[in-house]
């Protein structure tokens, strides 16, 4: 699809150009149980959200955005690092984090990925290498900081940052962008272009549609297309990915996607009128599902008996992760000063223990470094 945007992908109508030419059965099934996977989980979530009451954190859900994150967790591997925005569910299952430590983090409990004190928009998990914020543009920021680290030590891991398109409205990610460049880090920005920034549309708050051509005047290896099209984006990651891990410099991908759910929260939005009933209705004509199964059929990747049997596992796993966290225990006796201070490091540890007065209190920091 050339000159992409989304006022020329509502103007070409329904998507045509989904192929699955070179990829093999295995790698397909493996895409559509990443949408299917990430769609009935979300699903299940806002089903259940108002039925107990048993979660009270924000949650901004994923449906209509199942391809990208799909598509990467077919690609990253076990030691690389993901950095995610708000928008973080799929992330944090393509880094093929536990299902049950998500669920139980939503519902607030001591077995959650993060003890139950995270919530959805900051749920991370450090044995996954995954980790989510709130920071509009945070996994930007923090992901070149680890990239440099790779680099520095030779390491062949990379860094991933997922991100909406609103993210590249603030400078920091500018100024990421370019010291990545400069640095040839391996680092690989995912841009999420879902058109609006809770209820203001892209083209209200940039002066153009164009944020690959922005990036690639900054010496940046550029990705733009369609994002619903998981084959298409399971490619791109594919070839992103070996770049950066080659060393050859960080990579930007900017994938025109739509969110069908409310910006956030279980309940529709739309009463706000800030999107047209059509353009909804577009966009789930294109939904990545859809558009994937309508090639693995007629091409015999997809029968009905292997459909069933996939819902039915992936229904087996919702299921187990909902009686998990149901059962889980609340946190109590939360140490928050271990939530803040890491015995591990005693530098910042000195750093700490400079006065309001900013004097340095060499007692004070002795005593706080005599375990070490």
């Amino acid at each position: 699809m050339d000159q992409i945007s989304h006022a020329r992908i509502l103007q070409q109508g329904r998507y045509a150009d989904l192929s699955i030419k070179g990829l093999s059965p295995e790698t397909l099934c493996g895409l559509y149980r990443g949408v299917v996977r990430l769609r009935r989980c979300e699903e299940a979530l806002i089903e259940r959200y108002r039925l107990a009451e048993e979660m009270k954190c924000p949650v901004h859900f994923t449906l209509g955005q199942e391809a990208v994150p799909a598509a990467l967790s077919l690609l990253i591997q076990a030691d690389d690092f993901l950095f995610s925005h708000h928008r973080c569910h799929g992330y944090f299952l393509a880094k093929n984090a536990p299902m049950r430590a998500f669920f139980a983090e939503l519902f607030g409990k001591a077995t959650g990925a993060n003890g139950g004190l995270a919530g959805s928009q900051e749920i991370s998990m450090p044995s996954s290498n995954f980790f989510s914020g709130a920071i509009l543009t945070g996994a930007s920021s923090i992901a070149v900081g680890t990239a440099f680290a790779f680099k520095h030590r030779g390491s062949s891991q990379i860094a991933v940052a997922g991100f909406g398109e609103a993210a590249t409205e603030e400078g920091i990610f500018w100024e990421a962008l370019t010291y990545a460049s400069v640095k040839k880090l391996p680092l690989v920005f995912v841009c999420e272009n879902n058109l609006y920034s809770m209820y203001s549309t892209q083209t209200v708050r940039q002066p153009g549609d164009d944020i690959s051509k922005r990036v690639a005047s900054f010496g940046v290896k550029t990705f733009t297309l369609f994002g619903n099209d998981a084959p298409a984006a399971y490619r791109s990651l594919q070839e992103a990915i070996q770049y950066a891990r080659s060393g050859a410099g960080p990579v930007f991908l900017e994938f025109y996607t739509y969110r069908l759910n409310a910006h956030v929260g279980p309940e529709a939005d739309d009463h706000i009128n800030y999107r047209t009933a059509s353009e909804i209705d577009f966009w789930k004509s294109n939904d990545p599902i859809l558009l994937l199964e309508e090639k693995l059929r007629p091409a015999g990747v997809l029968s009905d008996e292997a459909k069933d049997a996939m819902i039915a596992e992936i229904d087996a796993e919702i299921k187990d992760a909902f009686e998990f966290a149901s059962s889980s225990p609340y946190p109590v006796d939360v140490d928050l000063e271990a939530l803040n201070l890491s015995p591990s490091s005693p530098v910042a540890e000195k750093l700490l223990s400079i006065s309001t007065h900013g004097e340095f209190d060499e007692n004070q920091a002795t005593a706080r470094l005599a375990p070490y």
